[in-house]
């Protein structure tokens, strides 16, 4: 039984991010194929686009791999939290050089995430993280949460950019 809740929560942290689930896409698919131009865009003033969205998701995969594991041996390769600001007026060339450091950063991320969850015992489910006054396996659950509801998001940005002008 030990064996098998961790297995359950690993498995729906990558339904969230990258194995097939019943509730659409998952965040690496809502990505499948968006471009820096797309990815730099925003729907207003003021407004996350889907760059921003992806760093976003890295940092917080990160964040719990730290929390999960107590780490703190490396720091999030960008300054600051949470969000990180993309911005639209780079050259074509260095935007989509720079966007696809970012979505290996997201995956990056989530293979030291499933390292972290890989590492823990059954007792350690149940204990409160480092920096969270939530248990393990409430930010196990809340990361992948976290992935699906930037994937929908990401999916109607997509939609808005393709409508665009019409």
């Amino acid at each position: 039984m030990a064996q098998k809740r961790k297995e359950h929560l690993l498995a729906l942290v990558e339904e969230g991010f990258q194995k097939a689930a019943w509730h659409g896409p998952n965040l690496r698919s809502a990505l499948r194929g968006v471009s820096a131009a797309e990815a730099a865009w925003r729907p207003g003033k003021g407004r996350h686009n889907i760059w921003e969205l992806t760093v976003h998701a890295a940092f917080w995969k990160y964040a719990v791999a730290k929390r999960l594991t107590g780490s703190k041996e490396h720091e999030f390769p960008e300054k600051g939290t949470n969000w990180f600001a993309r911005d639209e007026g780079m050259s074509k060339g260095e935007a989509e050089k720079k966007w696809k450091r970012d979505l290996a950063l997201l995956g990056k991320t989530h293979k030291e995430l499933r390292a972290a969850i890989g590492g823990l015992k059954e007792q350690e489910l149940d204990r409160r993280c480092r920096g969270s006054r939530q248990m393990a396996m409430q930010n196990m659950v809340g990361i992948a949460m976290h992935d699906v509801y930037h994937a929908g998001q990401i999916q109607v940005l997509r939609k808005l950019y393709a409508g665009r002008g019409k």
